[in-house]
């Protein structure tokens, strides 16, 4: 497999200029924004500061915190071990790991598949999605990926198989610490360590330089930001900042991105660079020339993957295997076109792949939430088709 391009020139998209032009400093501290439309550059630009108060500004090669980017990127591992029959997506992961029997609400422990994991059907939920601090992820000790918990992946799986679950698996869509499990269950059927598999079947296929679940260059990190009124401020360590109204929030450990010791979350604990992910995204709309999955697998990647059910705003997405999928871009109020997948991460990332325009978008900021969802995130996407369609 080749890898592919990485580094390019700094072609730029005027409204796309703007729109970050308006958001720095007061909405956004700073970004990297890459667009490739039919493998071709159509824009790459580092904006604003990657340390506010130190002055220093945004590098093309800027590391970030990328929190549940993760996701996309460990599916990717997964799916590769399917691809060659390590595991199975449909078998019950019980297979692999059989002390992991989370009970419904009537005692019963029913089987859960890795497309259930994956697809966040499995009726695990999220610590940071709990109404309070006494929820019962809470009381068992389960880490979300992103705090400073010193306990190992393997004790994490345990506490979150004691917690019931919310729902019978298959029957509904909850976000949730399933691509955790599902990092597990590829460690425990290979033997080898999450870090060894991200590096074997994604990293050294596609020439990933910046990704791994750890940095040593904890000088090219960028100091991540809440974006506060009247100016974001500087998220300190230990800090909690609720994503959603009502409910408790992330606990977040900037230093667990430069500490190797922490376990490797394949929901929440990756650290990497723009490029990298854009290389990755390109990989997955182009499976023909990158070879990185079947046709087979890269179309239930993207696929719906229960009826219709997905994240309930915004209206029209549902979710497929790693990333959520659009199947009414009028309902979504999105120019994206039907079948595009996208996805986030809470320090502030947005990116998306619309294959019917070839095109993929990577845009990382240091500022959480603007940079993941709102105001900021649309005005980017509207700005991009507005110069692609204004080129055409």
């Amino acid at each position: 497999m080749n890898a592919l391009p990485t580094l390019a020139p700094d072609p730029v998209l005027p409204s796309v200029q703007r729109v970050l032009q308006q958001a720095h400093p007061g909405q956004i501290v700073g970004a990297v924004v890459l667009v490739r439309q039919h493998g071709a550059w159509r824009h790459a630009s580092a904006s604003g500061l990657a340390d506010r108060e130190q002055g220093l500004p945004m590098q093309r090669d800027q590391l970030f915190r990328l929190a549940s980017v993760s996701k996309l990127l460990l599916t990717v591992v997964v799916l590769r071990l399917v691809q060659q029959g390590v595991l199975d997506l449909d078998v019950p992961v019980q297979r692999w790991l059989p002390q992991f029997r989370p009970a419904l609400a009537s005692g019963e422990t029913p089987d859960i598949s890795l497309r259930q994991l994956l697809s966040h059907s499995s009726g695990l939920g999220y610590r940071f999605l709990e109404a309070d601090a006494q929820g019962p992820y809470a009381r068992a000790g389960v880490s979300d990926g992103m705090d400073t918990s010193p306990i190992t992946l393997a004790e994490n799986v345990r506490r979150i198989g004691q917690v019931p679950l919310q729902f019978a698996p298959g029957t509904h869509w909850l976000y949730s610490l399933g691509v955790d499990v599902a990092g597990a269950v590829a460690e425990a059927a290979t033997g080898q360590r999450l870090q060894a598999l991200f590096e074997q079947h994604l990293a050294r296929p596609l020439g990933l330089r910046d990704t791994g679940f750890s940095t040593a260059e904890g000088q090219r990190l960028a100091v991540p930001y809440v974006d506060d009124l009247p100016q974001p401020h500087r998220l300190g360590e230990g800090e909690t900042v609720p994503v959603y109204a009502d409910t408790v929030g992330i606990a977040y450990s900037p230093a667990r991105a430069t500490d190797a010791a922490r376990f490797p979350s394949a929901g929440a604990g990756l650290v990497g660079s723009a490029d990298d992910l854009m290389a990755v995204l390109e990989a997955l709309r182009d499976v023909d020339h990158s070879q990185l999955l079947a046709q087979e697998l890269a179309a239930q990647m993207v696929g719906l993957q229960v009826g219709r059910a997905g994240p309930p705003d915004p209206a029209g997405w549902g979710f497929g295997l790693g990333a959520a999928v659009l199947f009414d871009p009028a309902a979504a109020a999105t120019p994206q076109a039907m079948g595009t997948w996208r996805w986030g991460g809470a320090y502030g990332h947005s990116w998306f792949v619309d294959p019917q325009r070839g095109l993929s978008v990577v845009a990382l900021t240091n500022t959480l939430y603007a940079g993941m969802h709102g105001p900021f995130v649309d005005a980017l996407r509207d700005a991009i088709y507005a110069d692609l369609d204004g080129a055409r």
